[in-house]
């Protein structure tokens, strides 16, 4: 049998998504966890039970490494090899010595460089205050390259001509420098600066960029788009591990803090019909049982108290997305996420722990907008509308919370439930997959699998 997971975060990010996608490989043993959206930017941990536990903060390879799952990196991935080295060097040091070996990449994939990165990251500088709360790894610039200038662009499969792979990088390296010659009035004197301008000046950088990606691609399995087919034939478990968050939506996102990504399953659903993949689907929106945003945009429910008593020790305050802020559950969210990304088989809510020791538990079902009180955010009536989007943003920065107290976790979860009309299938109470519990409507279809976490209904 085939059985495919899609998972999505219905939120800003953050949601968990690592430990849900290596508690899904284990329970059903997953063989490939297929990355469908996003790039190196991601931070997925992982954290494995045992008396020698290990820690991984999954980017580019599957969160389901550490369970034994192969990664496959689709289209829709940005590529940083750079970057995927690094990580591989850490999976090797916790005894994950062939992660490349069971790793492909579609030779479609775009390539993030350091110039893209370098033009991201003096962009945001160049905002001061007025920041976007990018991560600083290119992704937006990468994206924007590939519209702008097509084929033109660096892909996986480049990597592996040396003609293609030189010529690329020299175009790409002048196509930023030009950018940046409109920046230069409106950036600061610093290092930082120095340091990033320096990928596009120094001719050196760019040698050296050439050969360590000569290096990588002898590392790499890159493969057709088609070899997908060939894992989603295969009988077993597939789960397609989601990046960022539905509310960061490239077009559905409050622009412009937003990344240049669908994070929907659109680009799931996509690779599953070119595949003409006719198993099993389930597919499960993730949430923490509170609001979190790392980074600048609205958060109508934040709560400097409550970001002061959940600090997130793997989220802390960062040169480029800077604060991770914090809030009480949104209802009024997560509805409007459920209406961009669609129907939905189960809810996975994580972060439970953490407010199991608060003295009080909050959830807002509604804001009050000037005069009037608004349970749901409409989506745009046009397409790919950000004069739209941005509206939106501008709106919830008139909204006010309008805060309920719930007595305790059973009832926040039978409340979240019940406002999304979508069962709770899965519960996180921790960083590991022992503290995991699959409520009983979902524990139907994983009978016989070698789980040891407890399966339970909701409390």
């Amino acid at each position: 049998m085939r059985h495919t997971f899609l998972t999505v975060d219905l939120g800003f990010g953050d949601a968990g998504k690592g430990s849900i996608v290596d508690v899904l490989t284990r329970a059903y043993d997953a063989h490939t966890i297929v990355r469908y959206n996003g790039g190196a930017q991601a931070g997925h941990r992982v954290v494995t039970a045992g008396a020698a536990p290990r820690e991984h903060v999954f980017a580019q390879f599957g969160s389901g490494t550490l369970a034994g799952a192969a990664t496959h990196l689709s289209r829709f991935m940005l590529l940083d090899p750079l970057a995927m080295v690094v990580e591989e060097q850490h999976l090797q040091t916790l005894g994950v010595g062939d992660a490349f070996q069971r790793t492909t990449i579609d030779e479609r994939a775009l390539v993030i460089t350091p110039y893209q990165r370098a033009v991201n990251r003096l962009k945001e500088l160049a905002r001061g205050a007025g920041r976007h709360g990018s991560c600083g790894m290119g992704i937006g610039e990468t994206m924007s390259d590939s519209l702008q200038y097509g084929d033109r662009v660096l892909f996986a499969g480049d990597l592996c001509n040396p003609h293609a792979l030189r010529d690329k990088l020299a175009f790409l390296r002048e196509a930023n420098l030009a950018k940046v010659q409109a920046l230069r009035s409106s950036l600061p004197e610093s290092e930082q600066v120095a340091l990033e301008l320096d990928w596009l000046i120094d001719d050196d950088q760019s040698s050296w960029l050439i050969d360590a990606y000569r290096d990588f691609a002898g590392q790499a399995r890159i493969v057709p788009g088609d070899y997908l087919h060939t894992i989603l034939a295969r009988p077993g478990a597939v789960v397609f591990e989601g990046a960022q968050g539905v509310l960061l939506d490239e077009w559905n996102g409050f622009h412009p803090y937003t990344t240049w990504s669908t994070t929907t399953l659109d680009n799931a659903y996509r690779l599953l019909d070119e595949a003409g993949y006719d198993g099993r689907l389930t597919r499960i929106g993730i949430t923490r049982a509170y609001t979190t945003r790392h980074g600048a945009g609205p958060l109508v429910t934040e709560d400097l108290a409550l970001t002061s008593a959940l600090p997130d020790p793997r989220n802390g305050f960062n040169d480029w997305q800077q604060g991770f802020r914090v809030g009480w559950l949104d209802l009024v969210l997560l509805r409007y996420a459920l209406d961009v990304v669609g129907p939905l088989d189960y809810l996975a809510v994580t972060c439970l722990d953490r407010l199991a020791g608060l003295p009080m538990l909050q959830v807002c079902r509604r804001y009050r907008y000037d005069t009037f009180t608004i349970d749901r955010i409409a989506r745009s009536p046009i397409p790919h509308s950000l004069a739209y989007q941005e509206q939106l943003t501008n709106n919830l920065a008139r909204c006010r919370p309008l805060f309920e107290t719930v007595p305790d976790l059973a009832a926040l979860l039978e409340l979240l439930s019940g406002e999304l009309g979508v069962p709770i299938g899965l519960i996180s109470e921790g960083p590991t997959a022992e503290d995991k519990s699959f409520c009983h409507a979902i524990d139907r279809q994983r009978a016989g699998s070698a789980l040891s976490a407890p399966s339970r209904a909701l409390p």
